[in-house]
């Protein structure tokens, strides 16, 4: 199982020497990629009254494939999206990123994606929130044909090319798309689309569920059972007793990857945060 951790965006701000310092001192303690969270944009909840997400205007939020394009030339570490809301995306400008941080990163790359909660965010992009899984299908099966084809045409439901292609395309043909997951419909998706998926649960009976799910759908598309990854995920509670539990519970599971997410865990600079990581880093052997 490799075991990586989530770039705690929401509480390092800005500086992009904070973000080098925390990805080389990652690398340096073991782990194995560097996950990242994606919102472009936050509501203000003085306009949206009521406002229930857990992100907001004045949440910090780096830009993915711009800052592992950064990461990329200060570690070798893996660099997963996890989760970028595709649909609000604009998809071959997607295919284009992707590809650019792949080569950057030598394939050391994934591209986790889901569909969101964020209405005013979509409303921002000009995209359409209704309509965003069935578009999500479409999508990857562009994103795909762009990543390993050299001239593409495509005449979808959502998109349209007509003999054109990227370049360079990345290394990986294709660079693995990975699907979060919380629906019965999520699962069928993962599974049948999907190189992996993120639970979006503990172990336990609920993931002992979704995995039945994602693995039916495995089975109903002919597709290889053994190949799907899933990247469980462990939140720092200030027990290293507890999270060596917890790594050991989703290792038990069948997990071949893991993130540990020191995130809303009360850690105020990047030295807490990694302070908390090395109290982890014994468990990664």
């Amino acid at each position: 199982m490799r075991i990586g951790v989530v770039f705690p965006q929401t509480e390092l701000g800005g500086d992009p020497a904070v973000v080098r310092a925390y990805a080389q001192r990652v690398e340096e303690l073991g782990f194995t990629h560097i996950l990242a969270y994606d919102h472009v944009v936050g509501a203000d909840p003085t306009v949206h009254q009521g406002w229930q997400g857990p992100y907001e205007i004045d949440s910090t939020f780096h830009e993915p494939f711009v800052m592992f394009g950064y990461l990329a030339a200060v570690t070798s570490l893996e660099l997963v999206t996890g989760v970028i809301i595709l649909p609000q995306r604009q998809s071959v400008l997607v295919a284009k990123q992707a590809a650019e941080v792949d080569l950057l990163t030598n394939g050391r790359f994934r591209l986790g994606i889901g569909l969101g909660w964020n209405a005013v965010e979509y409303e921002a992009l000009g995209e359409m929130f209704t309509n965003r899984g069935r578009r999500s299908e479409e999508q990857v099966e562009v994103l795909r044909k762009l990543w390993t084809e050299r001239s593409v045409t495509f005449n979808g439901k959502y998109h349209t090319v007509t003999a054109a292609g990227l370049a360079p395309r990345p290394p990986q043909r294709p660079i693995p798309v990975w699907f979060g997951a919380a629906s019965d419909r999520a699962y069928e998706r993962a599974g049948r689309l999907g190189d992996g998926w993120f639970p979006m649960m503990e172990p336990g009976p609920g993931l002992d569920y979704a995995r039945e799910q994602v693995h039916l759908a495995v089975a109903a598309a002919g597709r290889d059972v053994e190949s799907l990854g899933m990247e469980g995920r462990v939140s720092w509670t200030g027990d290293p007793d507890k999270a060596a539990a917890d790594i050991a519970a989703w290792h038990a599971a069948g997990a071949t990857h893991l993130s540990v997410n020191t995130m809303n865990a009360g850690l105020a600079t990047v030295d807490d945060h990694l302070a908390a990581l090395e109290r982890v880093a014994p468990d990664l052997r």
